[in-house]
């Protein structure tokens, strides 16, 4: 059967925290990631997302940085100025990492939502390692996967608006691996998942 030669995924909730809007002229100053589940042929099994986790603080990569981004993690960037990782010893060691909890699996980043730190993840991994684990597009939404199974307009999804029955009991501290864990949370919750229920009148 083809679908049994399909190699699983291996889900790794990730979360970053960063400086500024973009990556280049901003930095990525924090970079958590927590191993969520795998999924195969035979559908999604969650895993526990304490178990297997990552994360570093880095060195800013400019001088540049927006004060209210910087406020929303309270990192200190002159201390990772002259404490934080190297950004492509940092990067080297996630792609490590990436590989060896995914052994026999295709990983995949999750994010909520994942546009923006897979723009600062993706960014930093091609520009400090050349490549990245995921490839070019080796990531999914959790925004985009309620919104499909809700059927609602994904502008109008927010955390807000989902059952509470799918939000992780965890507190979203903006600390990178603190929010990784209980991103991971959600993701296993959302894919388990069937939908809402029947409209009742």
């Amino acid at each position: 059967m083809a679908s049994r030669r399909i190699k699983p995924s291996l889900y790794i909730s990730v979360d970053i925290e960063a400086d500024g809007p973009i990556p280049g002229p901003y930095s990525m100053l924090s970079l958590g990631a927590a191993v969520a589940g795998t999924q195969d042929a035979d559908g999604f099994t969650a895993a526990d997302p304490e178990k297997q986790t990552f994360y570093r603080e880095l060195r800013p990569v400019s001088e540049d940085f927006v004060p209210e981004a910087l406020a929303v993690s309270g990192l200190d960037r002159e201390r990772l100025s002259a404490e934080g990782a190297e950004p492509a010893v940092a990067l080297a060691e996630f792609s490590d990492w990436v590989h060896e909890v995914s052994a026999g699996a295709q990983p995949v980043m999750c994010g909520y939502p994942a546009s923006y730190d897979w723009t600062f993840l993706y960014w930093y991994l091609i520009r400090f390692t050349g490549r990245s684990p995921f490839g070019h597009s080796g990531c999914m939404d959790m925004k985009t996967l309620f919104a499909t199974k809700a059927g609602l307009p994904l502008r109008a999804v927010v955390k807000g608006t989902m059952p509470r029955e799918l939000l992780s009991r965890r507190r979203h501290t903006h600390h990178a691996l603190d929010d990784a864990v209980e991103q991971a949370e959600l993701f296993a919750n959302l894919m388990r998942w069937p939908g809402p229920g029947p409209a009742r009148d």
